[in-house]
Formats: structure tokens, sequence, C-alpha cells
């Protein structure tokens, strides 16, 4: 009777590795069989996330290896678009030189300055702590309010910035900043800069918040000396949730800058001086309607995207090493 019952024992468990421990498939489908409410609660969002992210993705790459201008059933051409992108695309390489200059410049400087600005109000009390909030994020939510640097760089002398530069004698002309391509680029840095304090400045008050006070008490104990450290062992470890969540943020908007460079600087804009891969994407989806080239354009900055993400996921992991 005892055999038998170590037989049946045997036959209920799971298949074992070499190693004597459960595949990563069994124990997949172990903890599905277990958590089967909470993936029937999340099916609905799965779903949704499935129809309008994941799959729109997949046929956007299955488009960039045809031929398709939404008339004509597709035409599989391999690897003709990429090709074309890379190697006899003039205006994609400005595009793409333009975007990795602007996105290595604004991406970190944005993204530490959201940290240092939401780090320095968090010390506030909570009612100037809520004020100096808004003041930081009120640039973000106000719309087209970036159309008053038009006005600071008019190209004419009553532009304010032309206007003083000519009072105290540094030029005697007007100079063109947002129709000049030496300046234009440098100009949208700075606008974009302006209004990246935005979601992910929200996300670092947020989580410094959350930040147990108790680890502080722990850490001075354990010999943290200083404010520094404390931030470097015990602040920056506590949220790398939302560290990573403003890290995604900025890479997404420096990456995907576009409406602030055509508003400034016009579409197209002078010797494609502020063009970038995502202008480029407009031009060729939304005017030319060549979808299987856009959609390469559009494979290439996912991929962008994907590898600064990838990287800085690494590097978050790091922190308070």
């Amino acid at each position: 009777m005892q055999k038998a019952n170590m037989v049946t024992k045997t036959g209920s468990q799971p298949k074992r590795t070499p190693a004597g421990l459960p595949g990563k498939w069994e124990l997949f489908v172990r903890d599905m069989k277990r958590d089967k409410h909470l993936y029937i609660l999340l099916s609905p969002y799965m779903l949704l996330f499935f129809l309008f992210t994941v799959f729109p993705v997949m046929i956007s790459i299955f488009f960039s290896f045809t031929n398709f201008n939404m008339l004509e059933f597709p035409e599989w051409v391999g690897w003709e678009n990429y090709s074309k992108l890379l190697w006899n695309d003039d205006v994609f390489l400005i595009g793409l030189k333009n975007t990795i200059v602007f996105s290595v410049i604004t991406g970190p400087i944005s993204y530490i300055a959201c940290f240092v600005f939401a780090w320095l109000i968090n010390e506030l009390n909570p009612k100037v702590r809520a004020f100096m909030t808004l003041i930081f994020f009120a640039p973000s939510i106000s719309g087209n309010v970036f159309f008053i640097w038009q006005i600071i760089f008019s190209g004419d002398s009553y532009g304010i910035m032309n206007g003083f530069l000519m009072k105290i004698g540094i030029t005697y002309e007007p100079i063109l900043w947002l129709q000049d391509p030496k300046y234009m680029l440098a100009i949208i840095m700075l606008v974009q800069l302006w209004l990246s304090l935005g979601t992910s400045f929200l996300a670092f008050i947020a989580g410094l918040q959350t930040v147990d006070r108790t680890l502080y008490e722990a850490g001075a104990i354990d010999g943290v000396q200083n404010r520094w450290q404390e931030l470097w062992y015990i602040t920056l470890p506590s949220m790398r949730p939302q560290l990573m969540f403003g890290a995604v943020i900025q890479i997404t908007a420096s990456l995907a800058v576009a409406e602030v460079a055509t508003a400034l600087a016009g579409f197209p804009s002078v010797q494609y001086g502020a063009h970038t891969i995502v202008t480029h994407l407009m031009d060729y989806g939304t005017i030319r309607f060549e979808m299987g080239y856009a959609s390469a354009i559009a494979t290439v900055l996912f991929s962008l995207m994907l590898g600064s993400n990838l990287l800085v996921q690494k590097l978050l992991k790091r922190v308070g090493e």
C-alpha cells in the first residue's frame, strides 16, 4: 500500500530536468493554474494591449518589407526599403544624425533635471511643494505655449532676442534664428528641455514620497554619513520602478521629437536643419503615402528606442552598488 502511494505521488509530480528541478514550462503552467484568477482579471487589458500595441508593431514590421501605397495590394520587396533608407536616402541620414544628437543631449539633461527638481521640491512643506510642482509641470500641459519662443527668436528686429542683442551692440542686424541651420536645432533643444518637466517629473516626486523613512535611520546605523550617500544607497534603489518609467518617457520624447521642430522651424525646415526621423516618417507616411517605406522608418525608430531602453535598464540595475 505504501509503495502504491509512492507511485501515485511520483506520477502526480511535474516532469523534472536532469538536475532534479521542474522545467521552466512546468513552473509557468503551475503558476498559471495557481494565479488563474489574476490572469482572468488581467485578460481585458492584455487583449487591448495586444490589439492596439503589439499587433500594430508586428504589422508595421511586416509592411516594412513590402511596397505598399494603401491603394494596391502590398508587394514583397524584402530588404529593399532598408537598403534605400540607409544607403540612398541622404535626407533620412540627416534626420538620423539630428535625432541622435538631439536625444544624446536632451535625454540625459532632461532626465537628470526632472530628478533634481523633484528631489529639491520633495524637501519642501506640502503646500509649497504642491505649488512648486504646478509651476514646474505647467509648461508640459499648456498645449502650444511653446509658441512664445517664436516671439523670443523672431527673425526681425522686433524679436526679443534680436532686440536685446542689437541694443547691447553684439549684433547690428537681425539674426534669422529659426531659418538658419546653425541655430535652429539648438533652439529646438532648448525648447524641448523647457517642456521636459512633465510625466517623469511627477513620477519622481511620487517615487520620493514612497521611500520608507526608516531606511534612512537604518542607513545611519550602517554607516551612511551624508545626503549624497543617502541618495545613492537608499533613495535611488528604493525608487527603481519610477526611475525606469521616467527613463522610458524621456527616451521616447527625445527620439520621437517632431511637433516642436515642425512648429518652430517649419516642415520641411531650411536645409533640413531641424529634420528628424519622425518628420521623415510624417513625410512618407502622411504626405506621400508610401506606407512600406514609412514602416521601415518606423521600424528603425522602434529599434533605436528598444535598444536605448535596454541599455538604460542595465545601467539602472547598477544604481546603489
